[in-house]
């Protein structure tokens, strides 16, 4: 059986470039809608680059944070046309 971490993993390498999801929705389609910030802990502990963690970004549609990398992320979505 697949671990929700892994279930989290495989949903977010699967979003597309330029687009993105919210943590919440990621933790919804994951099949825990009330665990957003296990989805930001899992993203803020990814190593893989196969995980575009970027994509995850708050409800309010906000970047959030990037593994440390302050504007990082934003410049990541910018690049890839998901933030205006």
């Amino acid at each position: 059986m697949r671990t929700f971490a892994d279930r989290v993993r495989s949903i977010v390498a699967a979003i597309p470039r330029g687009k993105t999801m919210s943590y919440g929705q990621v933790a919804a389609a994951a099949g825990s809608p009330g665990a957003a910030r296990a989805v930001g802990t899992i993203m803020a502990n990814n190593a893989d680059p196969a995980i575009p963690c970027h994509r995850v970004i708050k409800a309010d549609g906000t970047p959030g944070g990037y593994n440390g990398l302050r504007g990082e992320k934003e410049r990541l979505l910018r690049a890839e046309g998901a933030l205006s």
